[in-house]
């Protein structure tokens, strides 16, 4: 990082006009960011203790191994802020605290077929479903992947809305829980962990209990660390987000996956994904639901495993996000998982059945690939995040649309494990 020396450094601040808090004129709330709360990061560790107090506000909270600061600016006021900060050549950069949402598309039916399916009725657990006429082997090949591993240990950072707290089939895969939110979590109301009902769903995917009761995550071996970002409404924001990833790789996460996004980049964010990464975390995100080519963030950053959605006939969910920028596809429309055994939002907005059910989304397909990246870990494969990520795109099956809609292919999770080989 370019350092700015003492005597230059005083220099500018006395040549740089400053805004105080009372010039500023008042605006109306963008929604796409978080009111009162800007991202700041200047380019000396003394500078802020200089600059802020010329403009009212005060130094914040550290957004760790980024060396960015979450200033809090009264709400409304947030743009005036970041402008009048960028112009001091103190500040490396002032971004705005993106609001970030989950990435669940609406769409609902009772079919399940991501995880094995050859076009015919099969069981799964203790659920018998009838794959439609038609379908193609459109599934990840799980299955025949736990034939060399279920992935036993490997700890997935899910950074969502949280995981249900009293879930027969993924609560006991928690092993370590941080709320990020907003929303405050009453010890003696366990059903407050999860209001939203996204995490636990996505977690589900990841590493529900392979066993005679409910379903099977793709990493049935895995284990959770749950990173609550998300509140009651499904809204989070890159602050929240950030503190999640540094909380993550300090836990020992293998894997981080993210089934959120925001349309605009964050530098703050694109940090903590860089620093994670450099730590050796592979790292996954839903590329989104817009149904167009316009990237979403974390997912287009260059050290994240950016996911499509596919559906069962092994085609691009109509719905998904898709270009050159979108590294692979996975599973995402109409996925069987484990939902909260409480009221939660989604399920009262789109009668979603309590404990399980279908949902469809980047969201859905986001943590079959981080999934598949964690039996990876537990292969020969896995000797740093590197090797893991090149064996998952590489391995991936090129379906139609592969170097169009996305870049490598449809992940196979028996592919990428070696089970061909046994």
């Amino acid at each position: 990082m370019r350092k700015i020396f003492l005597a230059g450094f005083a220099a500018a601040m006395m040549a740089f006009s400053t805004v105080n808090t009372a010039d500023v004129s008042s605006a109306a709330h963008d929604p796409s960011h978080l009111p009162g709360s800007i991202l700041v990061k200047f380019r000396d560790n003394g500078a802020a203790a200089q600059v802020l107090p010329q403009h009212g506000l005060s130094q914040g909270a550290s957004m760790g191994s980024t060396g960015t600061q979450q200033i809090k600016v009264p709400a409304g006021k947030e743009h005036q802020f970041i402008e009048a900060l960028s112009r001091n050549p103190a500040v490396e950069y002032a971004e705005p605290d993106q609001v970030v949402t989950a990435t669940t598309h609406d769409k609902f039916f009772p079919r399940q077929y991501a995880l094995q399916n050859e076009g015919q009725s099969f069981t799964n657990t203790a659920n018998t479903v009838t794959v439609p006429a038609g379908t193609k082997d459109a599934d990840v090949d799980a299955v025949e992947a736990w034939g060399v591993t279920t992935g036993n240990g490997i700890r997935v950072a899910i950074i969502d809305s949280g995981v249900a707290i009293n879930h027969e089939d993924i609560s006991a895969k928690v092993v370590a829980r941080e709320n990020f939110s907003d929303t405050a979590i009453r010890p003696d109301h366990p059903e407050d962990y999860d209001q939203y009902g996204h995490g636990t769903h996505v977690a589900g995917i990841v590493a529900a209990e392979h066993d005679a009761e409910g379903v099977a995550g793709v990493c049935p071996g895995c284990t959770i660390l749950d990173a609550k970002v998300l509140n009651d409404r499904g809204i989070a924001s890159s602050s929240a987000i950030v503190k999640a990833i540094e909380w993550a790789v300090d836990n020992d996460a293998k894997v981080i996956n993210m089934s959120l996004g925001q349309r605009v980049s964050s530098r703050t964010l694109e940090a903590a994904v860089d620093n994670a990464w450099k730590k050796g975390v592979v790292i996954v995100a839903a590329a989104g639901n817009a149904g167009t080519e316009a990237p979403m963030y974390p997912a287009a950053y260059k050290k994240v495993i950016a996911v499509a959605a596919t559906d069962n006939n092994d085609a691009k969910a109509h719905f998904s996000t898709y270009g050159e920028w979108v590294d692979v596809a996975a599973p995402g429309v109409d996925v069987y998982s484990t939902f909260p055994n409480h009221e939660f939002v989604i399920g009262t907005q789109n009668n979603r059945s309590k404990g399980y059910d279908i949902a469809s989304g980047t969201s859905m397909a986001s943590p079959v690939v981080a999934a598949v990246a964690a039996l990876t870990w537990s292969t020969s494969a896995g000797t740093s995040n590197t090797s893991v990520r090149a064996k998952i795109e590489s391995s991936a099956d090129k379906i139609k649309g592969t170097g169009t809609f996305w870049d490598e292919g449809r992940v196979n999770a028996c592919e990428a494990v070696g089970c061909r080989q046994h």
